[in-house]
């Protein structure tokens, strides 16, 4: 039983909401450890097609809790490597689609948890913001990484320094946004992605956002190689027979995720 997390899987979807609303769901360690669990569980979950990712209250995330990061002892390099950086790997590494329902605001680490989601559908209310600056401390959890390849190195460099907070039609304009809704229509269009996602044939995503990732640092033959591989496990699949089957029979095809 999770205390600072929900976790429920229904109909092939994992919802993940993090539950401490009065502190703008801040992080504290406790949350880093339900948080890595709960994405672990659904990366392992056969019955999980894909993940919606969310907070309870006004805001997605307001970043690290300030109250929890104290005393003589204390390690920013610690609470990076062993808190943060063990989920964005997860995330990174799941071969499943990741939905962001951005709620409200997403600051600091919670902005870096929102970036490293394959979709993020918006709140017209909500706000993402690398507040780092601010405290006079440096991107982590991700956003070093997904930032600028997103953005580019200009406007990334001018997001991270300035501590610029983005808004919903702002996001969608830059490319940090799929989608923008106002928040009465906010759960409609996340299940737009989730309801297509959770009938889709689930290792071919998982196979594609491997290769989207890997696009980044190789080259084009390196790539050319990685699709032919990665093409002949997906043509090995249970979906693939079925995605045929369904073609030629003229229907919907039935996909399992297999």
């Amino acid at each position: 039983m999770y205390e600072t997390i929900k976790y429920t899987i229904e109909d092939g979807i994992a919802t993940i909401s993090l539950n401490r609303p009065e502190s703008y769901n801040a992080f504290n360690k406790l949350m880093s450890e339900e948080l890595l669990s709960a994405f672990s569980d659904a990366k392992e979950s056969k019955g999980v097609r894909v993940i919606l990712f969310t907070g309870e209250g006004k805001a997605f995330c307001s970043g690290q809790d300030l109250k929890d990061v104290s005393g003589d002892d204390f390690s920013f390099e610690a609470v990076v490597k062993e808190r943060y950086n063990p989920i964005i790997k997860c995330m990174y590494s799941l071969g499943k689609p990741i939905v962001c329902r951005l709620n409200g605001v997403a600051a600091g680490a919670g902005c870096s948890f929102a970036l490293a989601s394959d979709i993020i559908v918006m709140s017209e209310k909500a706000s993402l913001i690398e507040v780092f600056i601010n405290i006079g401390l440096v991107l982590d959890s991700g956003s070093s990484y997904f930032l600028p390849r997103i953005l580019g190195s200009n406007k990334a460099f001018e997001l991270a320094t300035m501590g610029t907070k983005v808004n919903a039609q702002q996001a969608l304009s830059l490319g940090l946004a799929n989608k923008i809704a106002t928040p009465e229509e906010l759960d409609k269009a996340v299940e737009h992605y989730t309801d297509y996602y959770k009938k889709a044939p689930t290792k071919s995503i998982g196979l594609i956002k491997k290769l989207l990732q890997d696009s980044g640092s190789a080259s084009l033959n390196e790539m050319l190689n990685k699709e032919a591989q990665y093409q002949e496990i997906a043509g090995s699949s249970e979906d693939y027979k079925e995605g045929v089957n369904a073609f030629l029979e003229k229907r919907t095809p039935v996909f399992k995720g297999c």
